[in-house]
């Protein structure tokens, strides 16, 4: 039996996918067969998910490259320097409903 994602592209141990439901992303460590239904557990979170639920993606995609703490760090920093450390939404809020 091939094992197929959501657009009929063949899946096999190792191919790197996406489960669109979540963006969850990782390299399927295994597959197995319950009840007619296929499974794929994907090694970013270790759970599995049917194979007519995940999309096959390219290695090379750049949300699979790891960022380091720096670059996360430096990130953060430039956006405090554009919206400031502390926010006064005080006269922003509405009152509740009710």
């Amino acid at each position: 039996m091939e094992v197929t994602d959501v657009c009929g592209k063949s899946i096999a141990e190792g191919s790197y996918v996406i489960y669109q439901g979540t963006g969850t992303m990782g390299k399927v460590a295994a597959i197995k067969t319950i009840d007619n239904d296929i499974w794929a557990r994907i090694d970013s979170t270790n759970l599995w998910y049917k194979s007519n639920t995940l999309q096959v993606i390219d290695k090379s995609d750049e949300k699979l490259t790891k960022v380091s703490k720096e670059d996360l760090k430096e990130k953060i920093r430039r956006v405090r320097k554009t919206v400031g450390e502390d926010i006064d939404m005080s006269s922003e809020l509405c009152d509740g409903g009710g």
